[in-house]
Parts: structure tokens; C-alpha cells; sequence
């Protein structure tokens, strides 16, 4: 019996000789490419899995990195132009302040580009954690994954965490507003309410401070509610000396004469601002008048210009009399003073 012979049904229930892709793969440019290079139906069929996924995340990859590199340099390049002598818009101070001869020292750029280092590592790292976040995301997705219960998790997650951390979140914001402001820098003489002395260290969450009995503090960047930067700019020496009752103009020629002895030190000069200038009567008191001198330092030079104004200051009051006449008009009367007992008048009767 021949084929020929067979019945129609059971022609067409025999397999087929020739092996094809599905309808459905041969409709695709790429099933029918690659089926017709490798003439492979499995190859063929699974070439959207094979070739194009892993090409699709390798694309993806590398992406990513060169958006990393391309954000990485942007923030290097404006690192470093704060070396130069012009400031970048976005890491001038959200204050403008007064430049005074204080800024012309090599100190300021050193410390801007502390500032600068800081803040270019912190923005770094927040670029490639963004960058690579959402290219994980992507390459999720082209293994179909559903990211919808994903990214739900990960809000309730991030809110869960906010309310848990929110003391972190607040100590590294403030740290980061720190940075960027400018407040103060490691070497600084502050005065952060709860600890006054020299930061040691200026971290996102935490700033150390030595006070002046060599104790160092702790203190949380969120909890800084206020500081007194006394080393940024210039400072100011303030000195209010008593006179008694002498005459106030005598008393403020003699302290003219050792102000103008301090700004023409060679010692000193370099810390001088402006040259010391004597106020006149500050106020009046039951023991007298009291007469302040001030004078405009750099910030590292007003203890050591501070203390030879006060020594000099009162040398000179020591040295034309004021001070004997202020110690005798403390005394009761009938008492002797100093210069009674040196000739032996005065005296109780």
C-alpha cells in the first residue's frame, strides 16, 4: 500500500520534515534574522533573551557609569577652582561678608578649600548613590520584575525610617548646611552654647570642641542651635579702665600715648586691623569714671594683642600718678596713704 493511499487524516497527523519557528517568532525582525543565519529554531526563538536582554543591561551599565564619571568630574572641576582666586557661585557662603586684611592671608583659600573637599565628597557620593539606584531599578525591569510592590516597600520603608532616624536625618542636614554656610571650620574659636573652645573636628553628624580646661565635647550638629565664631573676619579688643575721679582729659592723653605704643610695635602690627583708638567716657560709676579703649585685631592675634594693650595701658596710668590718686580716694578718710607714710604727714589725730 502506497502513501498515496492513505487516508487524509492520518496525512495530516504525520510530523512535519522541516522544523520552523513559531508564527509568532517569525513575525520578529531579529527571529527571522537569526533563524536564518544559524538556521537553529531554539537559537532563533530565544534570541530576545539570549541577545537582547543582556545587551539591554550592559547598555544600561554602562550608562551608569558614564553618567557617574561625567557628574564625578563636574563636582572635581569645582573642587578645584577654589584654589583660584574667585569663589564658585555655589560654594560662596549664603552671606556675603566683609572682606577685610584678614582675607588676604593664605589661611582663607586653605580653609574654602577644606570646605570645598568636604562637600564635593559629600555630593559624590550622593550622585552615585542616585545614578546606580536607578539603574538597578532598570535592569529590574528587564528581568520583569514588577517594581511597583517595590518601590511601595521601599516608601513605607523610607517613612518608617524617617520617623525612627529622624534625629539623624536632622544631625546630617544641619552638617551639610554647616558645610555650605560656612559657620566654622576645624581651629575655630566658638561658642556653641553648651561647649566654648577650638573644633577639633567638623564632621556631617557630629563637631568636637576642646574647651579651655582640655575637656572635648561631643556635640550632635542638629542640637546647634547657635554659634559664635570668634575666628572668621576680624575682632575687636575692648578695654574699660577705671579712672576714679581724675581728670578725664589727662586720663585719656596718657592712655592715647600707650595705644599709639601698641600699633607701632613690630610685634604687633601684623595683627593690627586698625590702629587703637580710645572712645572716650563709657560710664560713671560710684567709684569714678570708667574710660574704654578699643582696638580692631585679626582673629588669631587678639588675645596676644589684648593683653600688651592691657599691660601697657596700665603701666601708663601707673606711671603719671592716676593710679595713686585712685587707690587714695578709696580709702576712708583720716587713713594714710602711700605718699602720707613716705613723709610722715596724714594720719589719725
Amino acid at each position: 500500500m502506497t502513501v498515496s493511499s492513505l487516508s487524509p487524516t492520518l496525512a495530516a497527523s504525520s510530523p512535519a520534515t522541516d522544523d520552523q519557528p513559531s508564527p509568532e517568532c517569525l513575525d520578529e525582525i531579529l527571529c527571522k534574522i537569526v533563524y536564518r543565519w544559524t538556521d537553529s529554531v531554539w537559537f532563533a526563538e530565544g534570541s530576545f533573551w539570549i541577545l537582547v536582554k543582556p545587551l539591554r543591561i550592559v547598555l544600561i551599565v554602562l550608562l551608569a557609569l558614564v553618567a557617574r564619571w561625567l557628574v564625578h568630574r563636574t563636582i572635581r572641576r569645582l573642587v578645584r577652582t577654589t584654589s583660584d582666586a574667585g569663589v564658585p557661585t555655589m560654594l560662596r557662603p549664603l552671606r556675603e561678608r566683609i572682606p577685610t586684611a584678614a582675607d588676604s592671608g593664605g589661611f582663607v583659600p586653605e580653609r574654602r578649600r577644606q570646605r570645598a573637599e568636604a562637600i564635593g565628597s559629600v555630593l559624590r557620593s550622593l550622585s552615585t548613590a542616585f545614578i546606580f539606584g536607578i539603574a538597578v531599578l532598570m535592569v529590574l525591569k528587564e528581568f520583569s520584575f514588577d517594581l511597583a510592590p517595590l518601590l511601595a516597600s521601599a516608601g513605607i520603608a523610607g517613612v518608617a525610617l524617617g520617623f525612627g532616624a529622624q534625629s539623624l536625618v536632622k544631625d546630617l542636614i544641619a552638617g551639610l548646611f554647616m558645610l555650605i554656610e560656612d559657620q566654622y571650620g576645624v581651629g575655630d574659636n566658638v561658642d556653641l552654647g553648651e561647649a566654648t573652645g577650638v573644633v577639633e573636628a567638623v564632621g556631617l553628624r557630629v563637631t568636637t570642641v576642646r574647651d579651655g580646661r582640655g575637656v572635648l565635647w561631643y556635640l550632635r550638629n542638629g542640637e546647634i542651635v547657635r554659634v559664635g565664631n570668634k575666628s572668621q573676619g576680624w575682632a575687636l579688643v575692648v578695654v574699660d579702665l577705671p579712672i576714679g575721679f581724675a581728670g578725664t582729659e589727662e586720663a585719656m592723653a596718657v592712655l592715647r600715648t600707650a595705644a599709639a605704643s601698641v600699633a607701632v610695635d613690630p610685634e604687633l602690627t601684623p595683627s593690627i586691623v586698625e590702629p587703637p583708638e580710645v572712645l572716650g567716657v563709657e560710664q560713671i560709676t560710684v567709684e569714678g569714671t570708667v574710660i574704654r579703649t578699643v582696638v580692631k585685631t585679626t582673629a588669631d592675634g587678639q588675645s596676644a594683642v589684648g593683653r600688651e594693650l592691657r599691660r601697657r595701658l596700665a603701666e601708663a596710668l601707673e606711671n603719671s600718678g592716676i593710679t595713686a590718686r585712685i587707690a587714695a580716694g578709696r580709702l576712708p578718710a583720716g587713713l594714710p596713704t602711700r605718699a602720707d607714710e613716705e613723709t610722715g604727714q596724714g594720719g589719725a589725730t
